[in-house]
């Protein structure tokens, strides 16, 4: 009897954690090499939000930058290094 609490509870464990142990493996955010700069920019919610200024001012309509082509992306990159988040972003402070 004592086993087979103890692999009852080894079992309910192991389940109720794989979907913590998923979901936290797609918090990591990505990285992409940038050819012309010859730097990696991280993909995270600061970048997303630069790209989506980059869009706007492209008039186009947001994609996902992982789908778009490598030229699109290292346009944006060109783009991205003349507009730092000194520029991009301002913090007004009251």
């Amino acid at each position: 009897m004592p086993r087979f609490m103890i692999l009852s509870a080894f079992i309910v464990g192991a389940i109720l954690f794989t979907p913590a142990a998923m979901s936290a493996k797609d918090n990591h955010d990505k990285r992409y090499y940038d050819n012309t700069g010859r730097d990696y920019h991280t993909w995270n919610s600061q970048e997303d939000r630069a790209y989506r200024i980059y869009l706007g001012e492209q008039h186009q309509k947001y994609r996902q930058f992982q789908k778009e082509k490598p030229a699109q992306q290292q346009e944006y990159f060109k783009w991205r290094h003349e507009h730092p988040d000194n520029v991009l972003f301002t913090l007004d402070i009251k």
